[in-house]
């Protein structure tokens, strides 16, 4: 989804317009911008398409170094995947494997790239909102539910992984330091992303599944409710029955259609890339083997063993489905590179791995029914509401076909953080799970220990990237710890 047009106009203006100081910095890209730019509703279209650009980033492969092009949510799974019991770098070389032993510090550039990726999209989206008058009346409220959402969505990765973060909602000057550097409380950024949210559920419809939709936006504000410091659990259990009583969204038969039959049934939204075109694809189902040649650090999300043991006991057909035993290294296959044929040893991974084409899943129908169970619980231990059940059978049943329909008269909060663990692995949605179900500290220190870290509660969050508190004039504060 590169619009070209919109890329080009917005690198240009800004090289044009920045000192050497805001160079470093990425928040003017996104704020100097050319009236004249804006003419027709296709321009603001375009704009809101722009957003989507900011959230895929630029493949690493594109050999792109003028400015500052982030990377978007192709560095995701380090900041949340690797934090977690899950997977880990197959190597001690480099920033990217400091995530798997909590050394992250405030230098580390995928830290600071996923932070400036995140607020790309922020700012896209207030500039595409200050010129939401230009586009036809018709398309107004559309426009600007969906860039809301887009906003809401980024707000919402910041505030979980760095807690109090500058809450920017209109465009910002390169020199107004106060609202571009001042800390805000979660509870305010929380009830931004709530607000920007249920707009977007008032206006939106189901039409996109790699847009913006109502269903998206209900998805991600149940997940909001149940995230916020004082979860709001009915509300979340009421957006998830919408969308499944919708009809509109339904689980695949074949787990592994999921990924490789993309915009499926089953997905809400998805961040699309398209395979061998530089400027849409992604690198990260390269760096996700170990085998690869073509990947810079060949080996990230190496499968730790006591996933492996999840997948044996409650994963049913999706631990062969997830992820492969390669003898020398346990890897995942959800996101293969096109054209990979992992039956041969060593494997190969398409023509060209590093121009992957694989989408980036933000919601599935799964994640929602999962959802639904959670909220159900609530602040519980277990339900037995019979909603809930068949939420999580259908889930079951899908795993276990063999001995469908399996019969559940209950489920655990420690069964249904396993079942999302197995289902979800990784998608990214370990981490926060983890957070959401107040098991975080416990979970990490236990591996940490298996595996010979070092890890202390202060990595529950990442640290405010060094270059954004230089920039602020010390400003921006640091989270304790760091």
């Amino acid at each position: 989804m590169k619009y070209i047009k919109y890329l080009v106009f917005t690198v240009t203006a800004f090289l044009m317009s920045c000192t050497a100081d805001e160079f470093l910095n990425p928040i003017p890209d996104t704020v100097v911008v050319e009236e004249s730019f804006f003419q027709t509703d296709a321009d603001v279209e375009a704009s809101v398409l722009g957003i989507y650009d900011a959230l895929q980033g630029v493949n690493e492969n594109s050999g792109t170094n003028i400015g500052n092009f982030n990377r978007g949510v192709q560095f995701e799974h380090l900041l949340t995947e690797h934090r977690t019991d899950n997977t880990r770098n197959a190597t001690l070389e480099g920033s990217k494997s400091d995530f798997h032993r909590y050394v992250v510090d405030a230098n580390n550039v995928e830290s600071e790239d996923y932070y400036a990726s995140m607020y790309e999209a922020i700012f896209r989206a207030n500039n595409t909102l200050r010129f939401i008058d230009i586009a036809d009346e018709s398309n107004r409220a559309r426009y600007t539910a969906e860039a809301k959402f887009l906003r809401a969505y980024a707000y919402f990765k910041l505030v979980r992984l760095f807690s109090d973060v500058p809450l920017v909602t209109a465009v910002a000057g390169p020199e107004d330091n106060e609202t571009l550097f001042t800390r805000i409380p979660e509870e305010q950024i929380y009830a931004q992303i709530v607000e920007d949210l249920q707009e977007a559920i008032s206006v939106l419809d189901n039409t996109y599944k790699a847009r913006a939709s109502r269903a998206a936006a209900q998805g991600i504000l149940a997940k909001v409710y149940m995230t916020q410091p004082n979860p709001n659990y009915s509300g979340a259990e009421q957006l998830c029955e919408a969308i499944i009583s919708s009809g509109e969204f339904a689980l695949e038969n074949n787990f592994t259609d999921v990924f490789y039959n993309e915009l499926n049934d089953e997905i809400i939204f998805a961040i699309q890339y398209q395979f061998g075109n530089t400027l849409e694809s992604q690198s990260f189902s390269s760096e996700f083997t170990s085998f690869s040649r073509q990947g810079r650090e060949d080996g990230q999300n190496i499968v730790n063993d006591n996933l492996v043991a999840d997948f044996s006991a409650f994963g049913g057909v999706r631990g062969g489905q997830s992820f492969i035993n390669l003898g020398s290294s346990i890897e995942v296959i959800k996101f293969l590179p096109e054209g990979s044929d992992i039956t041969v040893s060593p494997p190969t991974y398409g023509e060209n791995a590093r121009n992957a084409g694989n989408d980036y899943i933000a919601l599935r129908y799964a994640d929602v029914l999962l959802m639904h169970v959670e909220a159900t619980i609530g602040s519980g231990t277990s339900t037995s509401d019979i909603g809930a059940i068949q939420s999580f059978q259908q889930i079951r049943d899908r795993a276990f076909p063999a001995t469908a329909p399996n019969a559940i008269s209950s489920i655990s909060k420690n069964e249904l953080l396993t079942e999302r663990r197995v289902e979800l692995a990784f998608e990214n949605q370990r981490w926060f799970d983890l957070l959401r179900f107040g098991v975080a500290n416990d979970v990490l220190s236990a591996h940490a220990v298996e595996m010979g870290y070092v890890y202390s509660p202060r990595d529950l969050l990442l640290p405010i990237p060094a270059r954004e508190i230089n920039l602020s004039d010390g400003l921006l504060t640091q989270n304790p710890g760091y």
